[in-house]
């Protein structure tokens, strides 16, 4: 099973809107905020089950094209989206998408990472933005992740990545358990935990299955993220720390 259906099947399971998105949406754009969006015409890149386009929808952006490749996603996307007239979600592949200076923005976040043809993805991405468009992208950090690269991408690699993804989910809660309650009581170590010490058991354990099940999942340094931006057609090119400091925002212009 490819790593579009694996999360397919987690957006169609967890599918429901969390007010905390909000905030993990405003974490993973830093420093950007509602304002910037007022009024564009943005793509979202593999929009999952439509959380970050449902912010910018709820801030007043002028209309969102979001677009999956697992017919869950999109399913689940469309359900959360349908309130808003100006928002179209699509069935489509990030290496075949054909826009072309189309969009004010465009944005993908928590997906460049779990690519196998990462800087091809880019190019489109960079290709469908209007001359002057904004760019914005979030990915995994190896810096703040070094135990998962250690501990947990062994495990995923060798073996929760090749079992069933029903299978995975099971065991996803013995080790969620222990992570929730841990953070729970000790609120932290660092940012990122404090922060999974406000949310439910079922978005811990959303993140601990979501880790577990993709076949690529890459922690970037920010010398190599820079790599991955230096040969597209941007200019001003800033690579951000979230106020969590987990992950790299990077910001750019067409």
């Amino acid at each position: 099973m490819s790593s579009e259906a694996r999360f397919g099947y987690e957006w169609n399971k967890y599918s429901a809107l969390d007010p905390n998105y909000e905030k993990q949406f405003i974490n993973w754009i830093f420093p950007l905020g509602a304002d910037f969006f007022k009024g564009k015409k943005v793509l979202d890149a593999g929009c999952g089950m439509g959380r970050n386009s449902y912010w910018p929808l709820k801030w007043g952006v002028g209309e969102v094209t979001a677009f999956d490749y697992d017919q869950r996603s999109v399913a689940a996307a469309k359900k959360n989206l349908a309130d808003f007239k100006n928002a179209r979600v699509l069935f489509k592949s990030i290496y075949e998408i054909s826009w072309q200076n189309e969009f004010d923005v465009a944005m993908s976040i928590g997906v460049i990472h779990h690519l196998a043809e990462p800087e091809l993805a880019l190019k489109k991405l960079v290709r469908a933005l209007k001359p002057g468009g904004t760019l914005i992208v979030w990915v995994y950090s190896y810096e703040g992740n070094e135990w998962i690269k250690k501990y947990v991408s062994p495990i995923r690699k060798s073996l929760t990545s090749k079992l069933s993804v029903g299978l995975v989910h099971w065991l996803s809660y013995f080790f969620s358990l222990p992570l929730w309650l841990f953070v729970k009581i000790f609120k932290g170590p660092g940012d990122y935990f404090q922060q999974l010490s406000t949310f439910k058991f079922w978005h811990v354990q959303s993140i601990v299955f979501d880790q577990l099940i993709p076949e690529v999942a890459n922690y970037w340094t920010k010398d190599e993220v820079r790599n991955l931006f230096k040969e597209l057609e941007l200019t001003d090119i800033k690579i951000n720390r979230p106020p969590n400091n987990c992950g790299w925002t990077v910001i750019a212009k067409k």
